[in-house]
C-alpha cells in the first residue's frame, strides 16, 4: 500500500451533535461508557489506551481495561512491576483514552496515578476467573521471555498449585491504580471535519468546595 493510497483514506462523520453537557464530566462519560457497551461495533467498550512516561522521559502507550469508576477515579489493575508500573512510579501522571470509533466518539483523560488499597486488590483478584489468577502467577509482565514454552510450564506449575476451584492468592506485585482526572474531554465527530470537542478541567478556586467542582470549555476541533 502506496503513502498515496493511505493519504486518501478518510471517511465522512454523521450528524449527530454534543451541543450541551452536564456539570458533571462523570455523568456524561457513564452515559457514552452505557451507549459504546450496547453498540455491537464496539469491541470491549471498557478497553482505554493508557499512555505513561518513564524515568528518562520515554512515552509508551498500551490498552487496559477499566475496571471501575469509584469516588470519581477511574480504576484499572496491573502488574507493579511492569513497564507502565515502574514508569508510574517514577511519573504518575498518565494520560486515558477511550477511542469510540464506531459512535464516532472519542474521550481523553489525563490525570494522576496511584495504587489502590491491598483490601480493594484482593476483592477484585478474588472476583477474577482462575484462568486469569493463575495467568497474573505464571506472567512476569515485561520481563524478557526466551519462548512460549517457558510460559506454558510457569502456568502449569501454577495451576498444579492452585488447582480450579482452591483460593487463589493475589500475588503482591499485582494490584490496582486508581487515576484522579485533572482534564476530560468529550470528542464527537461531525461533517466537514467540525466537531464538537468539550473539556473539563479541574476547577481553578482553591478550596475543599471547589475540590469537586469543573471549568468547561468548548473547543476548536
Amino acid at each position: 500500500m502506496s503513502s498515496a493510497d493511505i493519504a486518501a483514506m478518510r471517511r465522512s462523520y454523521g450528524e449527530v451533535g454534543l451541543d450541551a453537557v452536564p456539570a458533571d464530566p462523570f455523568e456524561l462519560f457513564t452515559e457514552w461508557l452505557k451507549a459504546a457497551h450496547a453498540n455491537p461495533t464496539i469491541i470491549e467498550a471498557n478497553a482505554m489506551v493508557l499512555s505513561t512516561v518513564d524515568h528518562i522521559g520515554e512515552i509508551t502507550s498500551r490498552t487496559v481495561l477499566l475496571k471501575g469508576v469509584t469516588d470519581n477515579k477511574f480504576i484499572f489493575f496491573t502488574n507493579y512491576g511492569s513497564r507502565k508500573g515502574q514508569a508510574i512510579h517514577s511519573q504518575p501522571k498518565v494520560s486515558l483514552l477511550f477511542p469510540w470509533f464506531g459512535m464516532e466518539r472519542q474521550v481523553s483523560i489525563t490525570g494522576i496515578a496511584d495504587q489502590i488499597s491491598d483490601s480493594e486488590s484482593d476483592e477484585y483478584f478474588a472476583s477474577r476467573p482462575w484462568g486469569h489468577q493463575i495467568g497474573t502467577w505464571a506472567s512476569r509482565q515485561s520481563d524478557r521471555l526466551q519462548s512460549r514454552e517457558e510460559l506454558e510450564i510457569r502456568w502449569k506449575a501454577a495451576a498444579e498449585k492452585w488447582p480450579e476451584g482452591s483460593l487463589v492468592p493475589r500475588p503482591s506485585h499485582w494490584g490496582g491504580y486508581s487515576i484522579e482526572p485533572t482534564s476530560i474531554e468529550f470528542w464527537q465527530g461531525r461533517y466537514s471535519r467540525l466537531h464538537d470537542r468539550f473539556r473539563y478541567e479541574r476547577s481553578s478556586a482553591h478550596s475543599a468546595a471547589a475540590a469537586n467542582e469543573w471549568e468547561i470549555a468548548r473547543f476548536y476541533p
